[in-house]
């Protein structure tokens, strides 16, 4: 596992890679994007993405199941959500025309606070790839865990086939 050794004092830094295709359904309803644990190419120093999770919840498949897309944020602060979204090409007739993306806060209602979105996007395909890198900054705190959401509206299942998603923490001030 990679380390974040050259993060400056106070930074907490979770990082997240997947590179295994995620078949993604068709329509209005947001899927989480998932990530396994403990890749060469993630970064997780704090333990914000962990199997087992700070609920006692225990991932057992990070493929099936939704909760390996949570990043449980390690402290209160200010944080900067980072994205990258990479779709596979929207094809012949009956192709997508919008891909849509977003973050979340408690997707899956686990808190009693409802899920809060921000930094929803609805794209265009473009000519040729459809890869998509998108920032955002919002107060973090823990027990509040936080998830990147994507849809599309092709009248087919599409390939998600990259998908980083990054959480990096500043101290509240």
């Amino acid at each position: 596992m990679a380390t974040d050794a050259g993060a400056a004092p106070g930074v907490q830094v979770c990082s997240l890679k997947v590179d295994t295709p995620q078949l993604i359904a068709p329509g209005t309803t947001y899927k989480i994007v998932r990530f396994p644990f403990g890749t060469a190419e993630s970064t997780d120093r704090f333990e914000m993405h962990q199997t087992a999770q700070p609920d006692g919840y225990v991932v057992n498949d990070w493929a099936t199941d939704d909760r390996s897309g949570l990043i449980w944020p390690s402290k209160a602060g200010w944080g900067h959500l980072y994205a990258l979204i990479q779709w596979e090409a929207a094809g012949g007739t009956g192709g997508y025309t919008e891909l849509r993306d977003q973050y979340v806060r408690d997707p899956l209602a686990l808190t009693p606070h409802p899920a809060d979105t921000t930094a929803t996007e609805h794209r265009t395909p473009t000519p040729g790839g459809q890869y998509f890198v998108k920032n955002h900054g919002i107060f973090v705190a823990p027990g509040t865990p936080l998830a990147l959401r994507v849809t599309h509206n092709d009248a087919n299942p599409r390939l998600l086939t990259l998908a980083e998603f990054k959480l990096v923490i500043h101290d509240a001030a």
